[in-house]
């Protein structure tokens, strides 16, 4: 596997050096910099780099290069991983990951390279199992400063579940699970929509006792339509009943429901689980069966690409009335319920670099302003209701140029916040928690949709 780890500061300079095997020498380093951190000519660096039968896999995060070394045909997405799962660690235990914070703390840095590296082989890179016996004054857990018995420490690191000891205890067992969904629209100057996806990331933050077994639903188009296939069969009853004992209504934490459920089934193009899910199970069934880690985690990633419910409708109207000025009209609707708000909502309508002055006209809601660092007329609205529309007129006066160049048109661009309401129309149908102690336990669910590359082109 890996031979050799490497942290380089942005001037080239090691930081951290460890090898794992004796087919590499610590010169090996010299040879990334040179021919990579050093090297005028690679503008735009491959993150992998082969040098002879030598594999130099690399990221880069902040001012610092990190770099795994093999000789091996070893798998590039294992090996990036391991970076990603790296810099995590650094984060999680010094809170930031730069140059600095690896002088200072080079000592522990070895010692997590020495407990998640052997010979070259990733092991386990649990943050909260790390924590129990990786410590130095400012990151110590708990349970040591309380003696934790050793055996549990191994038994946590060896175990089948790394990522969650069987002694947690909690007054009041809760489960808080957040839906968020990230819009991308390109909608060209005609209306055509060039791109509508979404990407969305279920984030849970678990306080529950013991070893609880969680069983999560969605609203996956494949699971509902075996349902109901199932169901014409005569045999959707099976093995309900053992599911639904010590269940409860899942419960909201803001506002309606306006945006979300609406029945629909949804096609999940291709999601991404935390290694605490049983894709046994997700494979047979569709069931999302897990042991959660204790705190806040992130459960699962997914996208979709049909039925995307765009939030925003906006028709823009630009019209350049020779080269003196240029006169805007947008209107902006939202398609969402009336119920549901959007916040922190801000649009970005492009201006030709050769802007002087801008008279800006808004029949609804919100505050716009002219910037030009920004080249851009910028229409703040710190609160837009489901089902209404607000529109924007401005002119735009423009200086004469020595050698006229035509305007590039950069499309308009959306920033918002949408609280319970999804784009993808995904739904958590339920959220069922067993343990063997029968404990009753409380389930709030959020679900929020912004904007992520949401673009108008005029």
């Amino acid at each position: 596997m890996l031979s050799a780890v490497f942290i380089y500061n942005q001037k080239g300079e090691v930081l951290i050096s460890r090898l794992y095997r004796h087919d590499v020498k610590r010169s090996v380093a010299d040879v990334f910099r040179v021919h990579v951190i050093s090297s005028p000519s690679a503008v735009v660096r491959s993150p992998v780099t082969t040098l002879g039968s030598t594999s130099f896999f690399h990221i880069r995060y902040d001012n610092l290069w990190l770099c795994a070394v093999a000789k091996n045909n070893a798998s590039a997405a294992m090996v990036f991983e391991f970076l990603y799962r790296l810099l995590g660690l650094g984060v999680s235990y010094f809170g930031r990951f730069d140059e600095e914070a690896v002088k200072s703390n080079f000592v522990l840095i070895y010692e997590l390279l020495d407990e998640i590296l052997d010979f070259g082989y990733p092991q386990n890179m649990e943050v909260d199992t790390l924590k129990l016996y990786v410590t130095t004054e400012s990151v110590r857990s708990r349970n040591v400063v309380e003696g934790q018995v050793p055996q549990s420490i191994t038994m946590q690191a060896t175990g089948s579940t790394t990522w969650r000891r069987n002694d947690i205890v909690y007054k009041k067992n809760e489960a808080f699970v957040d839906v968020i969904e990230s819009v991308n629209l390109i909608l060209s100057a005609k209306g055509t929509v060039l791109r509508a996806d979404v990407q969305g990331q279920i984030v849970m933050r678990s306080f529950l006792s013991g070893m609880p077994e969680c069983k999560f639903g969605l609203n996956d188009k494949l699971v509902l339509d075996r349902d109901a296939a199932s169901g014409a069969l005569g045999r959707s009853g099976g093995g309900s009943g053992a599911l639904s004992s010590g269940s409860r209504s899942l419960g909201t934490r803001a506002g309606g429901m306006g945006g979300v459920g609406d029945g629909e089934s949804v096609e999940i193009a291709d999601c991404q689980f935390h290694q605490c899910v049983r894709l046994g199970r997700f494979d047979t069934d569709r069931t999302i069966s897990f042991i959660p880690p204790d705190g806040e985690f992130e459960l699962m990633r997914y996208r979709t690409t049909e039925n995307v419910n765009l939030p925003f409708k906006v028709l823009p109207v630009v019209r350049e009335l020779g080269k003196s000025c240029v006169e805007y009209e947008v209107l902006i609707k939202s398609n969402f319920s009336s119920k549901l708000s959007a916040t922190n909502m801000a649009v970005s309508i492009p201006t030709p670099p050769n802007a002087t002055k801008c008279r800006i006209k808004v029949t609804g809601v919100g505050k716009a302003k002219y910037h030009p660092e920004e080249n851009a007329i910028v229409w703040k609205i710190s609160r837009f209701q489901g089902l209404q529309e607000t529109s924007l007129t401005a002119v735009v006066d423009l200086a004469p140029m020595a050698k006229p160049t035509p305007w590039s048109r950069p499309p308009i661009s959306l920033d918002f916040q949408v609280l319970m309401f999804t784009a993808s129309g995904l739904l958590v149908r339920f959220l069922k928690v067993f343990e063997r102690s029968n404990y009753q336990s409380v389930k709030w669910v959020r679900y929020m949709t912004k904007a992520g590359s949401y673009e108008i082109r005029i």
